[in-house]
């Protein structure tokens, strides 16, 4: 009997990811994790590095941090928005110091992935970049706390409100396609320290 090679599907095309840090520990987590999740990745070390690999690869979705030499995060954004080639790609920010300030200029540059390192695991945020590649962005959405069945569900929650536990900010809804077939995943999400329920 002989044996038969088994050759991967060349038609299943691995989504391509990059990932922008000067911190060599962080970078080289994400890029390791991220294979492991069948991504196929490329990393840069600044935003300089980054704009220049992303316009030659062309990559599915970019995760950037923002404090580095040469060219910050922000300047990356915006290099990139400025490109015909590259301006759909979707960004998320990998913030190490989740300041209030950058989650603003994050929402003006139309970033709707801003997260705080250290407040999401490393499967929660594989999850939030493959939401963030099938939808091009998630929907944030208010609702009324007293409306419906939202007291009922306030009562099942830890804090029995929809305020963050953290911050006591009100929280909102975010609405993501699921990475797999139809219809979306919600989850509660607090707009200020981005907690999540």
């Amino acid at each position: 009997m002989a044996l038969k090679k088994i050759m991967p599907n060349e038609n299943e095309k691995k989504p391509k990811i990059l990932i922008v840090d000067d911190n060599d520990v962080v970078r080289e987590t994400y890029v390791q994790v991220f294979s492991q999740k069948g991504f196929d990745v490329i990393s840069a070390v600044d935003g300089i590095e980054g704009a220049d690999f992303a316009t030659k690869e062309i990559p599915d979705v970019i995760l950037t941090g923002i404090v580095m030499p040469r060219m910050d995060g922000f300047q990356l954004i915006k290099t990139l928005q400025e490109n015909v080639q590259t301006k759909e790609i979707p960004i998320a920010i990998l913030s190490h110091l989740g300041r209030e300030e950058d989650r603003k200029k994050a929402q003006e540059l139309g970033i709707n992935e801003f997260i705080v390192q250290g407040t999401s695991s490393v499967n929660e945020i594989v999850e939030k970049i493959r939401s963030l590649m099938k939808s091009g962005e998630s929907f944030r959405l208010s609702f009324d706390p007293y409306a419906w069945d939202a007291p009922r569900l306030a009562m099942t929650l830890q804090s029995k409100s929809f305020n963050c536990p953290s911050c006591q900010q009100k929280m909102i809804l975010e609405v993501a396609p699921k990475t797999e077939g139809t219809g979306y995943n919600a989850v509660l999400k607090c707009p200020k320290c981005d907690y999540s329920l």
